[in-house]
C-alpha cells in the first residue's frame, strides 16, 4: 500500500493537469449547440481511460449523448466486481457575469479548483480513474474487477441510461455500484450518504372560460382559474406542514431513534443556516428538525406558477388558464408512480365543477436507502478514514440521483455513495469549485477502497 500511495503522491501534478484538460471541454448536455463538445468530451474520456490502463473500453451510442464504458476483469471470476458510475456532462453556466473566472478555464485559488463540472461530477469521477491507473501502474493489476459506466446525460435527465441498463444487465453485472456524486456534511468531515430522497414532478393545468375575459364585464360571475388553482394549492398542506393528499404518508419509513440521535450530533447550526439564506427562521413539518425535514421526511413544493397578465402596466383580464409545477420529494419506501397517481386524484377531487383540470406527470425517481452495514459501505468508511485521517459520519441527502434506484432494481446491486464534494462547492451555480485536497484525497480513498473491498467482500 505504501508504494501505491507513493505513486499517487508523485503523480499529483500530472493528475491535476489531466483534470484541467477534462474541465476545459464545455460538455453542457442540455444545450443542443454543445452536442459536439459533449461528444468531444466522451472521446477524450475514453482515451484517458485507455491511457490509464483499461484497454477494454468503448463508446455506446444512444439517441442522445454517448455512454463511456470500460472494464478490467483481470482479478478473475472469484473476485468481486465493482461498477463505478459517474457523468461527464455538466450544467449550463448562466449567469456568466457572476463567474469570477471563465467557467471552462480552470483556475486555483484558496485551495480550490474553480470550473464548471469541477465537483459535479468530472472531478469526483476522475478520482476513480486515477485510482485505477495508480493500481495498474504500481502492481500491474487490481485487487477486484472494475467496470466503468460514465454517462453524458445526467444533467438533462439521464433519458437513455435506464434503458441501457435494462438492455445490458449481463455486461453491467456487479456486486456493488460505487458513486461519487454527493457531498460531505461539512469541510473536514468525510461523509457516507446512505439515503437519497426520490421525486415526483407534476404539472397541473386549470382552464375556465374559452378565452381571456374583461375582469369588469365578467368578474364576479365567472370563476377565475388563478383563484381556483391557488385555492387548490392551499389545500395541499395544513397549518402544521403536513401534506393533505390522502394516503401520502402510508409507506413512509420512519426514522429510527439511532438515526435521529446521530443527526443531532452533526455540527449543524440553524442560525448559520438561516443567515446563509438570509431568512429569519425555518418552517416545515411540525415535530421534526431541519435535517430530518430535508433528509428523511417527504416534502411538497410549488416550483412555478403561471397565469394571467404579468407584463408592465395594467391589463384588466380574467385569465382563461392557470398552471403550476409541483415537485414532491419522497422517502423510503414511497413510490413515485403511486404518489403521482395520488396527487392527480386529489387535485381532481378538490377542483370545483366550474373549471377543467388536467395533470401531467413530468418525471420521477424512487428514493434510495443503502444498508449501512454492507461490505461496500464498510470498505468506504475504512478508505475515507485512511485517506483523510478522520472517521466518516453517516448522512442523508435531500436531493435525488434517480438512476441509483435503477441499479438496485435492475442489477440487484447495492450502491455505495462515497461523495467528495463540499456544501460550499456551488454546484449548478456560478463559481463551482472542488477542493484540491478532496481531489487528491479522493484518488487515495478510491485506491484504498478497491483493496479494502477485496478483503471485506471475501470475509463478509
Amino acid at each position: 500500500m505504501n508504494n501505491l500511495i507513493s505513486f499517487i503522491e508523485k503523480n499529483k501534478e500530472k493528475h491535476l493537469e489531466e483534470l484541467f484538460e477534462f474541465l476545459r471541454i464545455p460538455s453542457i448536455s442540455s444545450v443542443p449547440d454543445n452536442a459536439l463538445h459533449v461528444r468531444e468530451c466522451a472521446l477524450w474520456l475514453l482515451e484517458n481511460i485507455k491511457n490509464s490502463g483499461i484497454e477494454d473500453c468503448r463508446i455506446f451510442e444512444t439517441e442522445g449523448h454517448p455512454i463511456v464504458y470500460g472494464q478490467w476483469l483481470g482479478a478473475g471470476d472469484s473476485a468481486p466486481t465493482v461498477l463505478i458510475y459517474g457523468h461527464y456532462d455538466v450544467q449550463p453556466v448562466d449567469p456568466i457575469e457572476l463567474w469570477k473566472t471563465k467557467p471552462f478555464e480552470p483556475s486555483i485559488r484558496n485551495g480550490k479548483i474553480y470550473a464548471r463540472g469541477s465537483s459535479d461530477d468530472k472531478g469526483q469521477v476522475f478520482t476513480h480513474i486515477k485510482a485505477i491507473e495508480s493500481h495498474l501502474s504500481t502492481f500491474g493489476r487490481l485487487p477486484i474487477n472494475i467496470k466503468l459506466l460514465i454517462e453524458g446525460e445526467e444533467e438533462c435527465g439521464s433519458n437513455h441510461l435506464e434503458d441501457f441498463i435494462k438492455d445490458n444487465k449481463e455486461l453491467l453485472r456487479c456486486d456493488t455500484v460505487l458513486v461519487s456524486d454527493t457531498e460531505w456534511f461539512a469541510e473536514g468531515l468525510p461523509s457516507i450518504c446512505y439515503s437519497l430522497r426520490g421525486i415526483s414532478y407534476i404539472e397541473v393545468f386549470v382552464t375556465g372560460p374559452n378565452r381571456d375575459l374583461h375582469s369588469g364585464t365578467f368578474g364576479g360571475a365567472v370563476d377565475n382559474p388563478i383563484f381556483v388553482l391557488a385555492n387548490m394549492i392551499a389545500k395541499l398542506k395544513d397549518e402544521y406542514g403536513r401534506i393533505q393528499i390522502p394516503g401520502f404518508y402510508d409507506d413512509v419509513l420512519e426514522l429510527t431513534i439511532e438515526e435521529r440521535e446521530g443527526f443531532k450530533k452533526l455540527p449543524f447550526s440553524e442560525k448559520e443556516y438561516c443567515d446563509d439564506l438570509e431568512v429569519d427562521g425555518v418552517n416545515g413539518e411540525f415535530g421534526y428538525t431541519t435535517l430530518e425535514r430535508t433528509w428523511a421526511r417527504p416534502s411538497l413544493d410549488i416550483n412555478g406558477f403561471n397565469g394571467g397578465y404579468i407584463g408592465e402596466g395594467a391589463k384588466t383580464v380574467l385569465p382563461s388558464t392557470a398552471s403550476a409545477k409541483i415537485s414532491m420529494r419522497l422517502v423510503p419506501h414511497q413510490n413515485y408512480y403511486d404518489i403521482s397517481e395520488k396527487i392527480t386524484k386529489y387535485l381532481m377531487s378538490i377542483a370545483p365543477p366550474t373549471v377543467k383540470v388536467k395533470v401531467n406527470t413530468l418525471h420521477g425517481g424512487n428514493p434510495v436507502l443503502v444498508p449501512r452495514d454492507s461490505c461496500g459501505v464498510k470498505a468506504a468508511m475504512l478508505a475515507l478514514e485512511s485517506a483523510f485521517g478522520t472517521k466518516p459520519v453517516f448522512m442523508r441527502e435531500g436531493g435525488s440521483i434517480p438512476i441509483v434506484s435503477t441499479f438496485l432494481s435492475e442489477l440487484e446491486s447495492p450502491t455505495v455513495l462515497m461523495g467528495l464534494g463540499l456544501p460550499s462547492d456551488n454546484i449548478h451555480s456560478p463559481n463551482e469549485s472542488f477542493a484540491i485536497d478532496n481531489f487528491y484525497g479522493g484518488i487515495k480513498s478510491s485506491a484504498i477502497f478497491f483493496d479494502e473491498y477485496s478483503k471485506i467482500c471475501k470475509t463478509d
